[in-house]
C-alpha cells in the first residue's frame, strides 16, 4: 500500500533491503526490512519527510512524476565507521519525454532540512552525490550527470551552472535513468586515504567508475560524525525519484580483498565476524578428532607395550 507523507517526523527502519539495510561502526546495526515501518507506522532509525512516501512492499519514493516535489530521508544515527562501503539501489523513471531535477545522496553534518539542493539545505558541511538528470548551463557536458561536492558550511551550491563551481569529481551516465536493469550506486571511503563511486547502470553486476578520489591531492575529509540522507526534487519537470535498497558495511584494509560479500540484509556490518566463524567449527572438529586418535594411539601402544612386558618375565 502507499502510506501518504505524515506530519510528523517518522523513522524508516533503518533503510536494508529497503530493504534500507545498513551497518554501522558502533554497538548496534542499522536495520530494515520489509515493510520498513512498525505497526505504529514508524521507524526506528530514519526520519522522513517533505512530499516522500513509502510504498511498504517496493521502495521509498522521495518524489512523484509530479511537478515542485521535494522528499528526503535521514539517519537519526550517525554514521561513525572511519572505513566504509555504502551500495544504493535506486530508480529514476517517468512518463514525460522532457524530465527532471534529480536527487542526491548525503554525508553531512545537517539532517532533515528541506531545501533548494536536491530537496535539502543548502551552504552544508560533508559530502553530497547529486545525481542530476536535467540540465540547465552546462554546455559540453552530457545528462544526466553524477558530480560530488564537499561542502564547508559556507558555500553554496553552484545551481545556474548544475554545479559547476562547487564539482569534486563527476561522470556523464547516459542511460541512468529509466535502465532496464537495476541501477546502483556504490560509495567506498577509507579515511584520509580515498574516495570512489562506482556505478551500475549498464548492464546487471557490471560496475562502472565514476571517480577516483585520493588523498592529499584532494580533499576527501568526510565529517567524523556525519548523516546518512536523501533527498529528491522536481521542477516544472519531474520524475519518479524512487530509493529501493540501502546496504552498508565496515571495511577494515583498503584493497579489493576488504571488501566482504553482501547479502540481502543488514547482517553485512558483521561480516568481518562471521568470516571468522566459517572455518571455526571445522577446525574445531578436526583438532577434537585428532586428539582423540592420538589419545587412542598412545593408549594401543601402552597396552602393547605392558603386555610385551608381562610376557617377557616368563
Amino acid at each position: 500500500m502507499l502510506l501518504p507523507r505524515l506530519s510528523s517526523l517518522l523513522c524508516l527502519a533503518g533503510l536494508a533491503t529497503m530493504p534500507v539495510a545498513n551497518a554501522y561502526d558502533g554497538d548496534e546495526n542499522i536495520k530494515s526490512i520489509p515493510p520498513y515501518l512498525d505497526s505504529d507506522f514508524q521507524s526506528r532509525w530514519f526520519d522522513f519527510g517533505g512530499d516522500t512516501i513509502i510504498r511498504a512492499d517496493k521502495y521509498i519514493r522521495l518524489t512523484a512524476d509530479r511537478p515542485s516535489q521535494q522528499g528526503w530521508i535521514f539517519s537519526r544515527v550517525p554514521l561513525t565507521a572511519t572505513n566504509w562501503e555504502i551500495e544504493v539501489e535506486f530508480k529514476i523513471h517517468g512518463n514525460g519525454n522532457l524530465h527532471g531535477d534529480g536527487f542526491a545522496m548525503w554525508l553531512t553534518k545537517q539532517r532533515a532540512t528541506q531545501g533548494p539542493v536536491f530537496g535539502s539545505t543548502d551552504n552544508f558541511e560533508g559530502l553530497g552525490i547529486f545525481f542530476d538528470t536535467y540540465k540547465n548551463n552546462r554546455p559540453g557536458t552530457s545528462f544526466p550527470y553524477v558530480m560530488a561536492m564537499m561542502g564547508d558550511g559556507q558555500t553554496s551550491y553552484d545551481q545556474a551552472h548544475d554545479g559547476k563551481a562547487n564539482e569534486l569529481a563527476g561522470c556523464s551516465a547516459r542511460g541512468l535513468r529509466g535502465a532496464s536493469i537495476p541501477t546502483k550506486a556504490r560509495l567506498t571511503y577509507f579515511q584520509d586515504k580515498s574516495l570512489t563511486l562506482d556505478l551500475q547502470y549498464k548492464s546487471e553486476d557490471s560496475w562502472t567508475n565514476c571517480f577516483t578520489l585520493t588523498a592529499p591531492e584532494t580533499n576527501i575529509a568526510i565529517p567524523s560524525v556525519a548523516y546518512l540522507g536523501f533527498s529528491g526534487e522536481t521542477g516544472e519537470l519531474s520524475d519518479n525519484h524512487d530509493i529501493v535498497s540501502v546496504k552498508s558495511q565496515n571495511l577494515y584494509s583498503v584493497g579489493p580483498s576488504s571488501r566482504s560479500s553482501r547479502g540481502p540484509s543488514a547482517d553485512s556490518g558483521r561480516v568481518k565476524k562471521t568470516k571468522k566463524r566459517k572455518g571455526s567449527w571445522s577446525g574445531f572438529l578436526f583438532k577434537t578428532v585428532l586428539f582423540f586418535v592420538a589419545v587412542a594411539g598412545c593408549y594401543v601402544g601402552f597396552t602393547m607395550y605392558r603386555n610385551k612386558q608381562r610376557y617377557s618375565r616368563f
